[in-house]
C-alpha cells in the first residue's frame, strides 16, 4: 500500500534491541516483497517465526487446464458450484494463465484448525455473499458483502465466518496488487480525480498477541504445491510492527464513478492494477448525459486482452440474460459488444444500478474443466439475430 501504518508495540528505531517487559528480546522480522525493493513492514514476535518441527509431503494445488487455447465466448453460471465446508478445498479454479489464477469458492466453515500463507501470489477476495473477520498475524479485518481483501503474498491468515452461506470471487496474482498509477502522485498519495481515497481504505486493527508455544499448523501455498508444516509458536505472536506491507479492506460501495455526456470507456472504472492485468469496478451511476448518447457498451475488439466480467447484482443492460454470480469470457481476438436490442433499450435510460467486477488480463487465459461444467453452450452465438 502507498501509505505507511502502524500497530502495537514498536521501539524507536529500526533493527536495535526492543526489550520484553519480563527480560529477554523480541524478534525483529522484515516482512517484505519483491526482494528489499518493494512494499516491507518490520514485525516483533514473542517467539522466533522460524521454529519449524515439521514438514510434510506436498500436495498439488494448482489450476490444469482444460482448453489451453480458448477463442470461444463464455458464460460461467458461477454460483452452480457447490458449497464446501472448508476454506481451501472450496477454492475452484476456473481460469488462469502465468500472471493471476482466477477461482470462486462457496466455503461453509471458518479456518479453525489451520492457518494459511500463500508464499506464490497476492490475493484479491472479493465477497460477493457473507460476512466476517479476517484475522492476520498483523491484526483483523471484518468484511461483508462487496469488500475485497487485498491479501499480499506470504501474509499468514485464517477467516472467520459469520454464517455458512458465503460466496467469493478470487483473484491470485503472481505480482503485487497495488492502486492504479495514474491516481497517485510521486509520494503514493491518491491523487483528486481518484475514484477513491485513503478514506476508503480500511487498514488492520485488533492485533493479536498470543504468546503460546505447542503445534500449529501452517499450510504454505508455494509453486502450486500446498506444503503442511507443523511450527512451534502461534503464528499471530506479533506485539507491534509499521510499515506498507499490510491486508486491507476496500468495499466496492465505496468506488466513485467517473461519468461523462458520452459512454466512457472501461479504464475509467479500474480498481486495482498488477503485472499484465487490471481489476475494474462497474457500479451504480447515472449514465451518458448527451441528448443523443447510448448509454449501452459499443462493440469493441479484444485484440490484446481478455475480458473477465464477474455479475455481482442490479440490472446488466447489455446482456439479454445474466443472474448473480455469472462470470462471463470475452477472449482476445473476437470483437464483442452488446446483445441484440440491447443498445435500443438503453436509450433514454438515466442510470443503472448494475454492479460488476471486471479483470482485463494481456495475455490469453487458460479454461478449467470446472469452468466448463457451469458453462453455457449457447452463449457463444446469442448475438444472432
Amino acid at each position: 500500500m502507498p501509505f505507511y501504518h502502524a500497530l502495537g508495540n514498536i521501539p524507536a528505531k529500526r533493527h536495535v534491541i526492543h526489550e520484553k517487559p519480563t527480560g529477554g528480546l523480541y524478534y525483529e522480522q522484515l516482512f517484505g516483497t519483491e526482494g528489499f525493493h518493494g512494499m516491507s513492514s518490520l514485525l516483533y514476535h514473542v517467539h522466533r517465526p522460524t521454529m519449524i518441527q515439521s514438514i510434510g509431503a506436498p500436495v498439488y494445488a494448482g489450476p490444469t487446464a482444460a482448453v489451453e487455447h480458448n477463442i470461444t465466448p463464455l458464460m460461467l453460471k458461477g454460483w452452480n458450484v457447490a458449497p464446501t465446508a472448508d476454506f481451501l478445498d472450496s477454492r475452484t479454479y476456473m481460469l488462469f494463465n502465468n500472471d493471476l489464477n482466477i477461482a470462486l469458492a462457496a466455503p461453509q466453515q471458518s479456518m479453525k484448525d489451520y492457518f494459511y500463507k500463500n508464499a506464490d501470489a497476492d490475493e484479491m477476495i472479493f465477497v460477493h455473499a457473507g460476512s466476517g473477520t479476517l484475522r492476520t498475524l498483523l491484526g483483523n479485518l471484518t468484511f461483508g458483502y462487496g469488500d475485497y481483501l487485498i491479501i499480499p503474498r506470504g501474509m499468514i491468515y485464517q477467516i472467520e465466518f459469520d454464517t455458512p452461506t458465503n460466496r467469493l470471487f478470487i483473484v491470485e496474482s503472481y505480482s503485487p496488487m497495488v492502486t492504479p498509477k495514474r491516481y497517485r502522485n510521486n509520494f503514493g498519495q491518491l491523487l483528486e480525480h481518484s475514484p477513491y481515497c485513503e478514506r476508503d481504505i480500511r487498514r488492520p486493527n485488533q492485533l493479536e498477541t498470543h504468546d503460546q508455544k505447542g503445534e500449529f499448523k501452517l499450510k504454505i501455498r508455494k509453486q502450486n504445491m500446498m506444503h503442511e508444516l507443523i511450527y512451534a509458536s502461534h503464528p499471530f505472536d506479533v506485539v507491534g510492527w509499521d510499515g506498507y506491507n499490510y491486508p486491507y479492506a476496500f468495499s466496492i460501495h465505496n468506488f466513485e464513478p467517473i461519468t461523462g455526456r458520452i459512454h466512457q470507456p472501461p479504464p475509467v472504472h479500474q480498481t486495482f492494477e498488477a503485472h499484465n492485468f487490471v481489476v475494474c469496478s462497474f457500479c451504480p451511476r447515472l449514465y451518458d448525459y448527451h441528448p443523443k448518447s447510448i448509454p449501452a457498451p459499443y462493440n469493441h475488439s479484444n485484440i490484446d486482452s481478455d475480458e473477465v466480467l464477474y455479475y455481482v447484482d442490479g440490472d446488466f443492460m447489455s446482456r439479454n440474460h445474466v443472474e448473480k454470480g455469472y462470470i462471463s469470457l470475452h477472449p482476445g481476438g473476437i470483437p464483442h459488444g452488446p446483445h441484440p436490442g440491447a443498445a435500443e433499450r438503453s436509450i433514454g435510460q438515466k442510470e443503472t444500478q448494475e454492479l460488476a467486477v471486471m479483470v482485463d488480463t494481456f495475455r490469453p487465459l487458460k479454461v478449467t474443466a470446472a469452468a466448463l461444467g457451469i458453462s453455457d453452450d449457447s452463449y457463444k452465438t446469442s448475438w444472432l439475430e
